[in-house]
């Protein structure tokens, strides 16, 4: 619609137009000129005002003279000769984004899944993209959709969920191969979201919780081994030193008994390897003197 109004229409034309149908007027009203003349005025006017059209910084105008490709305008105010030159379209050479999707889409392991994407793209070469295809939109649309199905089916969904940008490089790769003789190239393909079916997605998610705690048991037991390996290296440096073993014994049961209401369990070979019971008694002897120390006197 812009380019239609633009092709009858811009500002300079439309001001040359009403000034040159003022002056006329005036020349008519005050006898200057017959009702011929301003007739023949108008006309050359009109045709003035057609000759001239206004180009965008952005945009290049193709013109056609007499059905051929003439060249290129703009950008800004250029001239044209009315009734023999044409302007068949502006062409816009701004980075431009264009959304699609494919729907319901096999991926290689027979999943169906839907992916949305978008496509940024320019005009790099004008004539060709005039001259070469008839809508290069809606031809971009539809390769970029066609291409993203090709690649989806040579996936598997993992591929796919893993490497979204791989995905992404080989589809602009497979765009830009396609659109480069149109003058056009894709500059990024972006995956916006990939839509798996909802049982899928909990089976997945059903299998990574499985996965976690596969990883938390093995942890566990490699924890455990380890600890079995240390408890090893100690009791054979506590059988070449039995004076180590004592004194951890020692240290062990006084940990236990300094807290008050404690009760140990040491088994019997403990007590006569290490000589317990002497040390048990000399600790409960002195629990006891504290505890009768601590007693009111009558």
């Amino acid at each position: 619609m812009k380019n239609i109004t633009k092709k009858l229409w811009n500002p300079i034309s439309g001001t040359v137009m009403i000034a040159a149908l003022v002056i006329c007027l005036a020349l008519y009203y005050y006898d200057f000129i017959q009702m011929q003349t301003l007739a023949s005025l108008l006309l050359v006017a009109l045709l003035i005002s057609r000759s001239i059209h206004i180009a965008d910084q952005w945009e290049k105008a193709v013109v056609l003279r007499m059905g051929k490709f003439k060249g290129l305008r703009g950008p800004g105010i250029f001239l044209i000769i009315p009734i023999i030159d044409q302007i068949d379209k502006y062409i816009d050479q701004r980075v431009r984004v264009t959304d699609f999707k494919a729907e319901q889409t096999l991926t290689k392991d027979t999943v169906p899944v839907n992916v949305d994407a978008v496509v940024y793209w320019t005009v790099w070469d004008v004539e060709k993209a005039a001259l070469e295809v008839q809508e290069y939109e809606r031809a971009i649309f539809y390769i970029a959709q066609t291409g993203l199905r090709d690649i989806i089916g040579k996936h598997e969904l993992a591929d796919i969920l893993q490497e979204r940008e791989k995905i992404a490089e080989d589809l602009q790769k497979v765009l830009d191969h396609n659109t480069n003789p149109w003058g056009i190239t894709c500059q990024t393909v972006g995956i916006k979201d990939i839509i798996i079916p909802q049982v899928l997605a909990d089976a997945m998610s059903k299998e990574a919780q499985a996965e976690r705690e596969r990883r938390a048991r093995v942890i566990l037991g490699t924890a455990e081994t380890e600890i079995a390996h240390k408890f090893s290296e100690a009791s054979e440096r506590y059988q070449k030193n039995p004076v180590a073993l004592h004194l951890r014994g020692m240290n062990m049961l006084f940990e236990g008994l300094k807290e008050k209401g404690s009760m140990v369990i040491v088994p019997s070979s403990a007590l006569d390897s290490m000589n317990l019971g002497a040390l048990g008694g000399l600790v409960s002897l002195s629990k006891t003197n504290d505890s009768n120390d601590s007693l009111p006197i009558d």
